[in-house]
């Protein structure tokens, strides 16, 4: 797959971006992170941070984190 997104189960900003994905029909795969910060290794390895939600689109070789820059870069790309 050439889409992941690292998410929290709970998390607002981790379902804003997810659903927006799956309204413009995007697919992706779904990494889920533990609630521990400390514990994101996977997450800190491929964005640098430790935040979530982070979109790795390798098509577009894009890593990036926080939902509304996701939003952005769908709503460009995807749209």
């Amino acid at each position: 797959m050439s889409r992941t997104l690292y998410q929290l189960d709970g998390c607002p900003y981790c379902e804003k971006a997810a659903d927006r994905l799956d309204e413009l029909d995007v697919e992706y795969e779904t990494i889920w992170v533990d609630a521990l910060h400390s514990d994101r290794d996977e997450v800190k390895r491929v964005s640098g941070q430790r935040g979530v939600p982070v979109l790795v689109d390798e098509e577009y070789g894009v890593t990036m984190a926080e939902s509304d820059r996701i939003l952005e870069f769908a709503e460009q790309t995807y749209a």
